[in-house]
């Protein structure tokens, strides 16, 4: 084999699994979408060095593995802010944030590949993304494959140049570590259930009014918004009530424009009032987990740049 007879059509067709494996190993797909190409890149490097004693699919995971392990040894665990913070005692406009490579992030569908729309939707649950950071990064590959992937430990071993028991030993470390985990995130999270789509209108119709009776009705008792970048989170109806009335100001004005996140979970997209005056500008991508048709948790991820990865416009109409 030589460089000129890479095959692009068949790296192309691995590319929407790649960045799944990728997004659930880094928390971010600005990570993942950077694991990727930088994976594309170095396979047709490599082309001639392909000598087919592993699958070529076999052979680009375990590039793009490499690659997660690398990125991994050298960043800080993403979260969730409820996982890093007790919920705000003041209500206060919040100030302090932590980097974007603090955040898990939401990510957009990663394409048709009949392969991907096999794998379980639940491993693409914010939360669940939030417990595969607690694992350490060799760990959260080998879980990642064989939980999710449903690859054989034999295929596994071959792509993390592990021995199949090996495979299996930091399998069962890994799943006992995800079961003794302790995170709010998961708690709060009911992603398993789509939020009924007349909660979600009467959200959007409460927000886009912004009528904070109506929309504080809608949250059950223990109900908390956070807002990542932002460390501060907010629990319970008083509170919430409290947060609304201070960013009144900021938010009144908006529109909501549905998406979905993650798999195909509901989420709205915020617009907000630009400082021109004329349009809306994009501000926080809002996904809502509900528990007894009440919402529970109201993730505000405020990064523009979410935006155009969900192929939304820059600029809306008012």
């Amino acid at each position: 084999m030589n460089e000129t007879a890479f095959d692009e059509p068949l790296f192309a067709s691995l590319k929407p699994g790649l960045t799944s494996f990728c997004y659930r190993m880094l928390g971010s797909m600005d990570d993942a979408d950077d694991a990727v190409q930088e994976t594309s890149i170095r396979v047709w490097q490599s082309w001639s060095t392909f000598r087919q004693d592993s699958s070529f699919k076999t052979w680009v995971y375990r590039i793009a593995s490499n690659l997660c392990l690398d990125k991994l040894r050298q960043s800080k665990r993403r979260a969730l802010p409820v996982d890093l913070f007790d919920p705000a005692v003041a209500i206060v406009e919040p100030r302090d944030t932590l980097p974007d490579s603090a955040w898990i992030w939401p990510s957009p569908d990663f394409g048709g590949n009949p392969e991907d729309r096999l794998v379980r939707r639940d491993t693409l649950q914010l939360c669940f993304i939030a417990l595969l950071q607690t694992l350490p990064p060799r760990q959260r590959a080998v879980l990642i494959l064989k939980d999710v992937f449903e690859w054989s430990s034999k295929q596994i071993a071959e792509t993390l140049a592990m021995s199949p028991a090996a495979v299996n030993s930091a399998l069962q470390r890994a799943r006992e570590t995800m079961d003794r985990a302790q995170l709010r995130s998961d708690e709060l999270s009911s992603m398993d259930v789509q939020p009924e789509q007349q909660l979600l209108s009467r959200y959007v119709e409460a927000f886009e009014q912004f009528d904070i009776a109506a929309l504080v009705a809608l949250f059950h008792e223990e109900g908390c918004m956070s807002m990542p970048p932002f460390e501060m989170w907010i629990r319970g109806k008083e509170d919430l009530s409290a947060f609304y009335s201070l960013t009144r100001w900021h938010c009144e004005g908006s529109r909501l424009v549905p998406i979905t996140v993650n798999g195909g979970y509901p989420a709205l997209a915020q617009y907000m009032p630009g400082k021109e005056g004329s349009g809306l500008v994009p501000w926080g991508i809002h996904v809502i987990e509900t528990k007894e048709n009440q919402i529970l948790h109201v993730q505000n991820f405020i990064h523009t740049p979410l935006f155009s990865r969900f192929g939304l416009p820059e600029r809306i109409d008012q």
